[in-house]
């Protein structure tokens, strides 16, 4: 099972309790994500994903989003960078950055840090 498969049935599973994934596309990764916004997300509609997915985002350098400088200040990424797409954050209600996983680990593999942040 893929990434976004495993994104879409764990936004199933725990969007009643509050929970959401949030996707940011970002192209800064050998231009993985060169589609316009409008394209990427019908991309992933007709792929059936079902949680937020927002506009193209840069996460690293000098023009990163503020929300990714938070996060990666705010985490424990052992480095000031995000080194690929998939990297995720689990972030409390309150904003507290939790752990951070890099693009790599299955999102299946989040599911207890997701119960316990519940």
């Amino acid at each position: 099972m893929n990434h976004y498969h495993q994104l879409i049935e764990i936004q199933k599973r725990y969007q009643d309790r509050g929970f959401s994934v949030l996707g940011f596309p970002c192209n800064q990764f050998f231009r993985q994500e060169n589609g316009s916004c409008l394209q990427i997300k019908d991309f992933l509609a007709e792929n059936g994903v079902n949680f937020p997915v927002f506009d193209k985002v840069n996460v690293n350098g000098r023009n990163a989003s503020d929300l990714f400088k938070y996060l990666r200040m705010h985490s424990r990424l052992h480095s000031t960078r995000i080194g690929w797409n998939f990297g995720k954050f689990l972030v409390g209600r309150d904003g507290h950055v939790g752990t951070y996983y890099g693009p790599r680990t299955e999102p299946n593999r989040m599911i207890g840090d997701i119960e316990k942040m519940l």
